[in-house]
């Protein structure tokens, strides 16, 4: 677990006081940071005239030992301090080259900027951006909020950045992500054990995190030691409860039951074999279905319509006490009253709420970055909430919190948010945590994509999921 964690910026400055205290020389750990930024620009590059952007701080010291680091590997090199800095630093004949074979090393702010980044350094990383110069970034492009990802003002895109000990969340959140390039991060001597006194709960989201928790097939087990998810569908739109109920089945759920409205039985009856259909025609017919008490997790929202029936059958699930996933209508249809959802979930069992940023700002007034509004959200509610997008934070009430960053751009499909409303409660009637259900669900739904490649569909989802399962599962294997 401790290869996920993020640090935020307060708390990576934890780490390094704490280093520092403990008898390393700070000196040490900024040549340390120099040597790592170095090395890799020397594994990537032959030779070529660079300049080093310095900063006033120890991203700027950082900055003035790649200069002579690469210096006495033999590049021709020129240093731009910040209270020197004009354009002329991007002028190539300074240094006996085209503008275009320049290779800039940003040193200047680093990920604990607080302020927009304005004047030239704001038109020097334009000129960057403009005429596509090669860039490598100490710890986070300058002008990248660190704890965010928000942009202050401009940034440098990079193609490199090398980060310390720990990624920062800015480099996995929107849309500083995408200014970052390729991320390594270098270990510059700050131990281990100085996690153990900050105790961060960020996280990359990945195996890493809950696949100790996973549910694994025994050779004594049979379906009901697996779960009954039962997933409430509506009269029109069908096909969303019946892709989210395939998709409970696909990631592990023993068996799932489709609740529906009498008058649509036989469209659901007429699809997959393997789902059971039910007549439910009101909340008291649900309540006799989880007279079972083997029926342990239930998904309402997909397909449902965003009126008085799905918000009664939501209520109705959340007094189940059993783990609840409120996806899609069942998240809308509260938007008048988010208050009516949140007394009912105080009163329920585990619950995952998985809003799009759209239905989030029905429910919440929470203003700031994604990971911000989603922790805020979670302990508002009393829910685990996972908001959706290309960079999906996962939240906790407890502010555990964890960024999804391998989401292709092929899962903008319809019907894909079902399957992974699916998967959620798929997960939890196999016994998983709401947080961990919510974490590997999305990284399930991720990798299954990026497996599938172009011509996605949300029906390929559940299909391809088998092969990211697999990998896994195997015995022995660290790697997914």
């Amino acid at each position: 677990m401790t290869d996920a964690r993020l640090l935020m910026i307060s708390e990576m400055t934890a780490a390094d006081a704490a280093t520092i205290a403990a008898g390393t020389p700070e000196r040490e750990l900024m040549e340390a940071a120099g040597g790592a930024v170095a090395r890799e620009i020397l594994k990537r590059w032959q030779p070529r005239p660079t300049v080093v952007l310095v900063g006033p701080g120890n991203n700027g010291g950082d900055g003035l030992i790649v200069t002579r680091l690469l210096s006495e590997a033999g590049w021709t090199v020129k240093t731009a301090y910040l209270k020197d800095l004009s354009m002329g630093v991007l002028d190539g004949d300074t240094l006996g080259s085209s503008v275009d074979d320049l290779l800039v090393v940003d040193a200047l702010f680093g990920a604990g900027l607080t302020r927009p980044v304005e004047g030239v350094a704001a038109d020097i990383f334009d000129a960057i951006n403009e005429r596509g110069l090669d860039c490598v970034a100490v710890d986070m492009p300058s002008g990248i909020d660190g704890d965010s990802g928000a942009i202050r003002g401009v940034a440098p895109k990079a193609q490199l950045t090398v980060t310390f000990f720990r990624r920062k969340p800015g480099h996995l959140l929107l849309p500083g992500r995408d200014l970052c390039g390729e991320v390594i991060v270098a270990d510059i001597g700050i131990p281990d054990l100085v996690l153990d006194d900050i105790n961060p709960n960020t996280f990359a989201n990945g195996p890493d995190l809950w696949r100790q928790r996973f549910p694994r097939r025994q050779a004594t087990d049979h379906k009901y030691t697996h779960g009954h998810a039962v997933v409430v569908g509506g009269g029109e739109m069908t096909g969303a409860a019946r892709l989210a109920a395939t998709a409970a089945r696909r990631i592990g759920a023993g068996l799932v039951s489709l609740a529906v409205p009498p008058a649509a039985f036989d469209s659901y009856a007429a699809g997959e074999p393997g789902n059971i259909v039910k007549n439910v025609a009101d909340t008291n017919a649900l309540a006799d279905l989880f007279v079972d008490e083997r029926k342990n997790a239930v998904l309402v929202g997909p397909g449902c319509g965003v009126d008085g029936r799905t918000r009664d059958f939501t209520c109705a699930a959340l007094a189940s006490g059993r783990a609840v996933v409120i996806d899609a209508d069942a998240l809308t249809v509260f938007a008048d009253d988010p208050d009516v959802l949140f007394k009912a979930i105080a009163q329920a069992g585990p619950v995952v709420l998985t809003p799009h940023e759209g239905e989030f700002g029905r429910l919440f007034d929470w203003q700031g970055d994604k990971l911000s509004r989603a922790r805020k959200a979670a302990e508002s509610s009393g829910a685990v909430v996972l908001l959706k997008g290309a960079d999906t934070v996962v939240a906790a009430p407890d502010g555990m919190a964890a960024i999804n960053e391998g989401a292709p751009p092929t899962l903008a499909t319809a019907g894909s948010g079902d399957v992974l409303a699916g998967f959620v409660v798929g997960l939890l009637a196999e016994g998983m945590s709401a947080f961990d259900a919510a974490c590997a669900a999305v990284w399930l739904h991720g990798q299954a994509a990026s497996d599938f490649g172009p011509g996605l569909i949300a029906e390929d989802l559940a299909i391809s999921v088998s092969g990211v399962l697999q990998r896994l599962l195997e015995p022995g294997d660290n790697q997914a």
